[in-house]
């Protein structure tokens, strides 16, 4: 086990200094020059060339990358070019609002796709079972747009039939103020618990059906076990790996599609920094955001297949 969890580690480091090396590069490509933007229109070229040499501008790129990835290596993310704060500090601020908003928005999914879905694949031969995924199915095709706009309408603060929840910014003061702060987050969560809770209950209903058609769940049955038992006490813990793959999955593309989600809420998150920070050219922000934002991923990632490790002992059972 201890050799596995060192293996991905490995790789899990080989995949960010690549991912640094495309941000990098990717960001320097882009046409426009960043020492401009910076001074603005009415720079003069003196003023220009004293904004390259003061942000290393003048480098060859490869000095530029090795001076920011041993930054990193170090816990520095450098400085914005565009306001000169530490990017670490402003990171900081926004996962503030973007994980609880993640963390959240996924608890509401599972408490809406993983009970429903295993009711449906219960009943999936009768008239609710079936409307159940019949539901599901048109949830999940709904743009998580139009699910926020809705709910917005329908108990936004100010707007809503039911003026029960702010549907729009987060406290000034951030966590200091716990109760405002989870208040301006619930019709976020719930936007994104419902579309994503609406996929989690298909995969969770067609990873129990297939479970039901196992010997195993005759097996059991044919100890005394009714489908039902046979089902929940067999099936389901068969199912939850697979289950648990796909939470992994709707985690990590969450961390980094908040954007739609944080702009129509009004949240300062890191989707909406990140937006910010590509129309302002703020190069060394935007890298540093992406590699945080992979490095969040590829944990996820690692977190995940460690979890099937412990979880499953016919995986530990496998040298590879």
């Amino acid at each position: 086990m201890a050799l596995y969890v060192l293996r991905r580690l490995g790789l899990f480091a080989v995949g960010l200094f690549i991912t640094s090396i495309i941000v990098f590069v990717v960001l320097r490509v882009l046409p426009g020059d960043v020492a401009q933007v910076i001074g603005g229109i009415k720079a003069t070229p003196e003023q220009v060339a004293d904004i390259r040499v003061r942000y290393g501008l003048d480098q060859p790129l490869i000095v530029q990358y090795f001076d920011w990835f041993g930054g990193l290596l170090h816990g520095d993310l450098g400085r914005s070019l565009i306001t000169n704060s530490p990017i670490q500090n402003e990171l900081a601020e926004k996962l503030a609002v973007t994980l609880p908003l993640c963390v959240l928005g996924i608890v509401v999914a599972v408490v809406i796709g993983i009970p429903l879905g295993v009711y449906a694949a219960l009943r999936h031969d009768t008239r609710f079972g079936q409307l159940v995924g019949y539901i599901a199915q048109a949830a999940a095709a709904v743009p998580v747009l139009w699910t926020g706009l809705l709910l917005i309408l329908l108990v936004g603060k100010g707007v809503g039939l039911v003026s029960i929840l702010p549907s729009q910014g987060f406290p000034l003061d951030g966590w200091a103020e716990p109760g405002k702060a989870i208040a301006a987050l619930i019709l976020p969560a719930l936007t994104i618990g419902i579309v994503e809770g609406a996929a989690l209950l298909r995969f969770t209903r067609s990873a129990v059906l297939d479970a039901m058609g196992q010997d195993y769940i005759r097996t059991a049955m044919s100890r005394g076990l009714t489908h039902t038992q046979a089902v929940l006490q067999h099936g389901v813990p068969n199912a939850s790996l697979s289950v648990l793959s796909v939470i992994g999955l709707q985690i990590a593309s969450l961390i980094g599609g908040t954007v739609v989600i944080e702009t129509l809420f009004a949240l300062p998150g890191l989707g909406s920094k990140l937006v910010t920070d590509v129309g302002n050219r703020d190069l060394i922000s935007v890298q540093g955001t992406i590699v945080v934002l992979t490095a969040l991923v590829l944990f996820i990632g690692l977190a995940i297949d460690i979890a099937h490790r412990v979880i499953d002992p016919r995986q530990r059972r496998v040298t590879s």
